[in-house]
């Protein structure tokens, strides 16, 4: 009979995967990584971060747009922008940036970050900083600073009709910008239409009116971004082919536009069984641009596209060991971590957001069914959304060893989020943060990044 917790993914999934296999113990291995010896030296509770698999997710991705634009004879360039607010620590940047990106904004404390990255020749006056979102005083200032100082391909996105006078009270000489199409939300959404930006129909309009004028404003890009991401449904389709038509319409008005922004929405991998066709997608959107494009008699625009999640998340990873197994029912059994899910992976608490999820050892025990639970006296402190039917399976719970488990393709927003290095909900301190990097030969090499947060820390935060 196969009841061990390797036949039940072997039955319901193909494995091993790329980024998954088992040693000769039974023990996952993530990229390669031992993770049972990076439990030896670390401990856990503990996040992790891969960073060879953002350099890798970038140039997958370039690589795709690249084949399109081949194979369509797209007359267009493209352009990679990394989405700081999905992670903005420093390792991230600087492995994002050895890959010929651009980036992108969304505040104003990003500029700081340009600034510093700046100094140090990660980014040059040729880098694209596209600078989204609402933008305060401060936010004006900052961008409006930087292309003083003589970063020209700062491209400020016009978010709402006062930004251009904004921008334009501080800015000195000519400066380009880019203006967001508020898009159409999903049926299903609370709403009928996106809070950032500007209607469809009103966006050719406000240049006539507002910026036409403007000597010193030199339009270039026209921002497109849903909020559902890239997905093969009518509803995406439709919405594209809308800010296309408006894209061609604004060429004829302004002919200094010249790129399309398609934003970012490339979904990433949350369970064992995640399928999705990027090269596919990528190609069918640069095929209906041109085709739109030609149709309309003007120039297929240069593509621009801002991935986050995408970018990093696949690189992250958080491991804990499961404490103590209560049998609160005849069929309920809570395993235990010893972390909270509210605090170090807030999306599966606060939008129910899957991970990967796989035990870290025990794979040739038998498995159960069981609940996960945190650490926190907050009913919602569980994650209970796993692949198999809103059930968690996992090796059955030994006092005598323990199990671990992992979380993974947890890079993205969970630390920001979460309040990174601060209060903490029932002061359950955030994990230490491991950096896992390659030598040139290939070599696995670990380092710590931040120790696990301590009481000193939480006790001067809150005044004591």
């Amino acid at each position: 009979m196969k009841n061990k917790y390797i036949d039940l993914i072997d039955q319901t999934f193909h494995f091993p995967q790329e980024e998954f296999e088992l040693d000769d113990q039974a023990n996952l291995k993530f990229h390669g990584i031992d993770l049972t010896a990076l439990i030896e030296e670390y401990g856990t509770p503990l996040k992790f971060t891969y960073l060879p698999k953002i350099s890798h997710n970038i140039q997958r991705a370039k690589g795709w747009f690249k084949n399109a634009i081949e194979e369509t004879d797209y007359k267009g360039k493209y352009h990679y922008c990394y989405c700081t607010k999905s992670s903005h620590f420093k390792h991230v940047l600087d492995e994002a940036l050895r890959n010929d990106i651009h980036i992108e904004t969304s505040s104003a404390f990003d500029i700081n970050i340009v600034k510093k990255l700046k100094t140090e020749g990660k980014i040059t006056n040729d880098t694209f900083v596209i600078c989204n979102g609402f933008k305060r005083d401060q936010y004006v200032t900052n961008i409006a600073n930087l292309i003083n100082e003589g970063h020209k391909n700062c491209i400020p996105i016009i978010d709402n009709y006062e930004e251009i006078h904004l921008l334009n009270e501080q800015i000195d000489g000519k400066y380009k910008i880019g203006i967001r199409i508020a898009s159409e939300e999903e049926p299903k959404f609370e709403f009928y239409t996106s809070r950032l930006g500007i209607g469809y129909k009103n966006i050719v309009p406000f240049y006539k009116k507002e910026i036409q004028e403007m000597k010193n404003v030199e339009v270039k890009m026209l921002h497109f971004f849903i909020n559902t991401g890239i997905k093969d449904t009518a509803y995406y389709w439709n919405e594209l082919h809308k800010c296309l038509r408006v894209y061609v319409e604004l060429k004829k008005a302004c002919p200094s536009v010249d790129s399309l922004n398609i934003g970012g929405g490339f979904p990433i991998k949350n369970s064992l069984g995640f399928e999705y066709d990027y090269a596919y997608m990528i190609s069918e959107i640069v095929s209906q641009i041109k085709t739109v494009c030609e149709e309309a008699g003007v120039p297929e625009p240069h593509l621009f596209t801002e991935f986050g999640s995408f970018t990093v998340g696949e690189s992250g990873g958080a491991i804990y060991k499961v404490l103590y197994q209560k049998q609160q029912n005849d069929r309920e059994k809570w395993n235990m971590i010893n972390s909270s899910f509210i605090t170090t992976l807030p999306d599966s608490w606060a939008i129910n957001k899957r991970f990967v999820m796989l035990p870290i050892n025990q794979w040739d025990k038998d498995y159960e069914r069981v609940l996960l639970g945190g650490l926190t006296c907050d009913s919602d402190d569980y994650y209970n959304s796993e692949q198999h039917i809103n059930a968690i399976y996992l090796p059955k719970y030994s006092k005598a060893k323990p199990l671990y488990i992992g979380f993974f393709n947890v890079g993205a927003y969970q630390e920001t989020i979460g309040g990174y290095g601060g209060l903490q909900h029932c002061l359950i301190p955030h994990p230490k943060h491991i950096l896992i990097q390659r030598n040139e030969k290939g070599e696995i090499e670990t380092k710590l990044f931040r120790p696990q947060q301590s009481a000193e820390d939480f006790l001067d935060k809150l005044g004591y």
